[in-house]
């Protein structure tokens, strides 16, 4: 899995000139399942969306604080274009899982964010849809993050929060 995580003092999705989805301050984060993708993948990127040290503490201490301690909000959008490759000037998205699988995938990846924290604090846009996203980026912050590459069958994860 591949995210993209932006530290976002608002952010939208509308779909067809309709509002879908806007949180306040928090995460917008965009999703990308690589077709491979597993739940060990998943359970990584949800424990690091949740935990990454984003915001500055009540002192003001930069990086002290994740989404999650901070009680922020998440705003969650698939994007399987995060797996294109260039084939010329041609994107080629064959790493990305397919439609239903991906959408399925996608849905359990929703679900454990929202188990993990607060359901009620975490939006999504609408699978599959032409989504426009309109974000107001805090600092800008913007983080990429992508699950372990397995070698052998054996997770090069590592394991700290």
């Amino acid at each position: 899995m591949r995210a993209v995580i932006q530290r976002v003092q608002r952010a939208s999705v509308t779909v067809g000139g309709e509002l879908v989805s806007s949180i306040g301050r928090g995460l917008c984060v965009l999703i990308g399942i690589h077709k491979n993708d597993t739940p060990a993948d998943m359970e990584y990127i949800v424990r690091k969306i949740l935990n990454t040290r984003l915001f500055e503490d009540a002192n003001g201490k930069r990086w002290q604080v994740s989404v999650k301690d901070a009680g922020f909000e998440i705003l969650s959008v698939s994007q399987f274009t995060l797996y294109c490759e260039l084939k010329g000037n041609k994107p080629d998205y064959r790493h990305a899982m397919g439609g239903e699988a991906a959408q399925q995938f996608y849905q359990e990846f929703f679900t454990q964010l929202q188990k993990q924290y607060k359901p009620e604090m975490i939006k999504d846009g609408v699978f599959g849809a032409m989504m426009q996203v309109d974000i107001q980026n805090d600092g800008p912050v913007t983080i990429n993050i992508d699950s372990p590459i397995k070698k052998n069958g054996n997770s090069t994860e590592d394991t700290g929060e």
